[in-house]
């Protein structure tokens, strides 16, 4: 999981306001110019959220002489990523949840099979992808790709992403890419070995991004989704607007939870292989799938009931999740309410979350690729609703849905099934772009058939 982007606006002002900030004598290596420890740090100016503009306050940052991060990182095997605290060690992918600007807010955090290289001081350096797709209110806000790749000493290194906020479907900008060697540094993401006191910078990029993690807790033990979690770390992070988040995060989950100071919260729902089991599904998910798609091809009051009926009798036969459990009673509540107001807006957006969680459960029992296929087709069939709604605007964030989580398994696909799939998407996305919900509407149909063939 990484943190929401700023807007375009304050990445255009970090530009100036990051590249002139500096505020005392330039500080190499962690060391002034006399070749002692530096207790000084740069002054990085403090930027107001709003208007994009530098004040003239400086951040409170940590001395150079605290930071980890102030060394050149060797690369032999930068693929091998075995820190146990960083989320690309194993994971193939961590759902998040929570609230963020009084909205549901979910995250979908998968390893792609994609290597990226990137050069590094001189060096072309391979790098692992991860793709974050972030949800507000069931609907696309936030991708990125993201690349890692780990040191020969255990620490990680964040080496840039491609980001893409959306408004209304559509990309609205680019705000917080970056390239290392191009923008800046290669940032530490993770200590080899953290301690108390720590201060490294996970993104160090002036006039793209910034933020400076201090590290308050090693070894500590949280409540995870299914049980303990031990050997968990509590940080705190400072961006370039002034605001802090506590993060915690954890062995086989990466970031646990952030907690901001405005009361937006995200924390991990489960994650896999760390959650996942070898015992059968209860009969209980099945019924209740069946339900939710039955709900989301049409929502009445009869079909949320007996979506209702069957989340009762899952929650009490299975072990499930709290923040999951407390997601789909807020759904579950938001799309009755929108069904007895008759409220076809509302009714589509509560529905497609509570179909959201329903997939994230099937995840500690399905393997990844089986659960991606039910995300397809949960997507195809939301599609169908906001074409005959004639709403281009989420019927293009629809594709993206489709799209990226193509991109996930469209590698394990059969050549020829694959093919089909392919094109349909395309055909789609043509229909998107153009805002024609009456090719939408032809192209979701034949995209249904090439997944159900």
């Amino acid at each position: 999981m990484r943190n929401r982007h700023p807007t375009a606006a304050v990445s255009a002002a970090l530009a100036a306001a990051l590249a002139t900030g500096a505020c005392s004598a330039s500080a190499v290596g962690g060391r002034a110019a006399s070749g002692t420890p530096s207790s000084r740090t740069d002054c990085v100016r403090i930027v107001d959220t709003e208007s994009g503009k530098r004040t003239e306050g400086c951040l409170p940052l940590a001395p150079e002489q605290d930071r980890v991060d102030r060394g050149t990182p060797v690369f032999s095997r930068p693929l091998d990523i075995t820190n146990p605290l960083h989320s690309s060690s194993k994971l193939q992918q961590v759902i998040y949840g929570g609230q963020v600007d009084d909205k549901p807010f979910r995250t979908e955090l998968t390893l792609l099979p994609d290597i990226k290289t990137v050069t590094v001081n001189g060096e072309q350096v391979r790098a692992r992808t991860l793709q974050f797709v972030s949800f507000s209110d069931g609907r696309v806000s936030e991708v990125a790709f993201d690349w890692f790749a780990q040191a020969d000493d255990g620490s990680v290194w964040y080496l840039g992403e491609d980001v893409f906020n959306y408004e209304d479907g559509v990309v609205a900008d680019t705000g917080g890419t970056w390239r290392a060697g191009k923008s800046g540094p290669a940032a530490m993401i993770m200590p080899a070995h953290p301690k108390v006191g720590d201060v490294y910078r996970p993104e160090n990029s002036p006039g793209v991004v910034f933020e400076e993690v201090t590290v308050k807790a090693v070894g500590q033990t949280v409540a995870g989704p299914y049980g303990p979690v031990k050997g968990a770390m509590v940080t705190t992070e400072i961006h370039m607007d002034g605001g802090r988040e506590t993060k915690v995060v954890a062995p086989g989950y990466g970031e646990f939870t952030i907690d901001e100071s405005g009361g937006d919260l995200e924390a991990v729902e489960l994650a896999v292989p760390t959650d996942a089991t070898r015992a059968p599904a209860p009969a209980e998910l099945a019924a209740l799938s069946a339900a939710v798609r039955a709900a989301h091809t049409g929502a009445t009051e009869a079909t949320v009931a007996k979506v209702r009926a069957a989340w009762d009798a899952y929650r009490t036969a299975d072990r499930v999740p709290r923040l999951l459990v407390k997601q789909m009673d807020r759904d579950l509540d938001s799309l009755a309410a929108a069904v007895k107001a008759r409220d076809a807006a509302l009714v589509r957006g509560a529905v497609l979350r509570v179909a959201q969680n329903d997939t994230d459960l099937h995840l500690r029992y399905d393997p990844v690729a089986t659960v991606e296929a039910t995300r397809m087709a949960l997507w195809a069939r939301q599609s169908a609703l906001d074409a005959a709604a004639r709403d281009a605007g989420s019927v293009a964030g629809d594709v993206t849905g489709l799209e990226l989580t193509w991109d996930r398994v469209k590698h394990d696909t059969d050549p020829a099934r694959a093919a089909r799939i392919t094109a349909s998407v395309r055909a789609l996305r043509d229909a998107a772009d153009h805002k024609d919900t009456a090719a939408a509407q032809q192209a979701t149909a034949r995209l249904t058939s090439a997944l159900s063939g």
